[in-house]
């Protein structure tokens, strides 16, 4: 009975170090971000994601300021690869 007890706590403990996890994951995620390609001064994520003024290039998400930006990324998307860029968001589950 003790056993079944603690391995009941060992696994509420991970479930909730688990949650925990993923809640600090999305808190460290940035609101702003610059261009991938030219650099500068920072702007809205959330708005350049409706705007689609982003690419998806090996797991990462890179965003760009204006609309000449995109194609000089799909030029040489690994010249720009270390350019700030937040992971590629995972789709949303259909219900």
């Amino acid at each position: 009975m003790k056993q079944l007890i603690s391995l009941t706590a060992l696994v509420l403990a991970l479930v909730g170090f688990a949650g925990a996890q993923t809640s600090k994951q999305a808190s460290l995620t940035p609101k702003t971000i610059s261009c991938a390609v030219l650099g500068g001064p920072k702007f809205d994520i959330a708005k350049a994601t409706a705007n689609h003024m982003y690419a998806d290039y090996k797991g990462r998400r890179y965003f760009f300021c204006c609309g000449g930006c995109p194609e000089e990324f799909k030029k040489n998307p690994a010249k720009y690869s270390k350019s700030p860029s937040i992971p590629t968001p995972k789709p949303a589950k259909k219900k």
